[in-house]
């Protein structure tokens, strides 16, 4: 659909949704991204932070130590491309250790990545930074441990260190950020990648004959005119739920996916969130129309198919067996059930707009995984540190359309250009809702079962949600 346009990377960094957005990436062969680079490897004269770049003028190369908890390719211990490995797409690998090298012969520097473990990588932060000598020049971190990191104090302020033409500052081409609501400053450095922009986004889904079957309108035409709301996917619902053989048994449901990202993306399409700053917005109206709209699908309407508590897998993948005419979709869940051999048409579509939501401002993505560093108070020459980074994550030589969209694995399991188009978009918007991510037990399955009202589920877990971020925000 052409309504739905490829976003371009260097427009990306001026949506910044529900306080905190964060911005993503994966974990392959370049640290942070899937894509395939352009042409041109990093030009060792490139100048990565201003005209003004600069370099460590010392007799050997210094070290810039980036802290992890899992094994990231490349850094200056490899040899060749072949140190990883996993390595399978070679010209992407051979992008990544091009740029290495570029950077160390431009800055007189080594990357080394430190395999710190999970556990290990969050006692460096709260003791080395803490005592004025971090371990690292650089930490990887999620939103469960980076951000009080950066609430307490422990992170640099790149606004306050770089010069006001740095990308970061600016157009955000290379690495983006993380606002965080309440905290004004620059701390977080994501490397901006062709999966940032599709990756994590999760649009809904339809069964294609179903919907010609019912006579219904894509969703997407719907979208586009402003009338694709809740209450019309509610009409969709219904008119998709079928007892075919007249036994009194539903045969087809109307929708059957994941609680969580149900629960997730109808804040989104509402608005708000559940945990976007150090205050629970579990109790809020906006909230409370959501989990009463899903309440009402479970036990009211009776279009979404029964929780089956004892099967996870089978509540998000009942689509592949016809069970269920709409679900929530990735480009993962196709390859894994391998829809294209099965031959099942699929139309993807945006989350429709709930009544406290808006078009233009909702956040479309939960865009909490991706890779999120920060230069920790106390590093030596950060303006240095940061310039060698951004560098280092510029693999594709500045070609920011072959960086983003040369890329057949996302293309190839969103079976049309059209529903590609439709994942990109949904991965246009990003914002940050802690709510999955701090170790709260939401009980679920007594809102699904009919055993709780949204009132009362709001009750419950309003004060978990405050207690939890409480102790993520001391």
């Amino acid at each position: 659909m052409k309504k739905f346009k490829k976003v371009l990377a260097m427009g990306l960094a001026s949506v910044m949704m529900l306080g905190m957005v964060a911005c993503g990436g994966g974990s392959s062969a370049g640290g942070d991204s899937t894509a395939a680079g352009g042409d041109d490897t990093a030009s060792a004269d490139k100048p990565a932070a201003s005209a003004e770049a600069p370099r460590h003028e010392g007799s050997e190369p210094r070290t810039i130590k980036i802290g992890t908890w899992y094994d990231i390719y490349y850094d200056s211990t490899h040899k060749d491309i072949y140190d990883d490995p996993s390595v399978s797409d070679e010209e992407l690998a051979q992008k990544n250790f091009d740029a290495l090298k570029a950077v160390e012969e431009k800055y007189n520097v080594r990357i080394e990545y430190v395999n710190l473990t999970y556990a290990g990588i969050q006692e460096s932060i709260n003791t080395s930074v803490l005592a004025g000598k971090p371990d690292c020049d650089i930490y990887l971190t999620e939103p469960s441990f980076g951000i009080p990191a950066v609430v307490n104090g422990y992170a640099t302020n790149l606004a306050e260190v770089l010069p006001a033409d740095a990308d970061i500052l600016t157009n955000q081409n290379y690495l983006r950020t993380i606002n965080i609501s309440g905290l004004d400053g620059t701390y977080f450095m994501c490397p901006v990648g062709g999966e940032s922009v599709p990756g994590s986004s999760y649009p809904l889904a339809f069964n294609k004959k179903m919907l010609d079957d019912a006579g219904l309108e894509d969703p997407n035409v719907l979208y586009e005119k402003g009338e694709w709301t809740w209450d019309k996917w509610k009409e969709y619902l219904k008119a998709l739920t079928k007892d075919n053989d007249g036994d009194g048994v539903t045969d087809v449901y109307g929708f059957g996916s994941r609680y969580d990202w149900l629960f997730e993306y109808l804040m989104m399409s509402n608005g708000t969130a559940c945990a976007a700053s150090d205050k629970e917005n579990m109790s809020s109206k906006e909230v409370g129309e959501v989990l009463d709209f899903i309440y009402n699908m479970y036990n009211v309407d009776k279009v979404a198919n029964p929780w089956n508590e004892d099967d996870w897998d089978y509540n998000q993948n009942a689509y592949k067996n016809g069970e269920v005419a709409c679900w929530v979709t990735q480009a993962w869940i196709v390859d894994a059930n391998k829809d294209a051999d099965a031959g099942l048409e699929e139309v993807w579509c945006p989350w429709p707009i709930g009544p406290s939501g808006n078009k233009e401002t909702n956040a479309r993505k939960n865009d909490i995984g991706g890779a999120a560093y920060f230069i920790p108070k106390g590093v030596e020459d950060p303006y240095l540190v940061y310039s060698v980074f951004q560098d280092y994550k510029d693999y594709y030589g500045d070609d920011f359309e072959q960086r983003d969209y040369v890329n057949e694995w996302w293309h190839d399991n969103a079976l049309t250009e059209d529903n590609y188009n439709v994942m990109c978009y949904c991965g246009e918007k990003t914002g940050v809702d802690l709510w999955n991510s701090i170790g709260v037990d939401y009980q679920f399955p007594l809102l699904l079962k009919g055993e709780q009202t949204a009132a009362q589920f709001q009750e419950t877990n309003k004060q978990l949600v405050q207690s939890a971020l409480d102790a993520m925000f001391k």
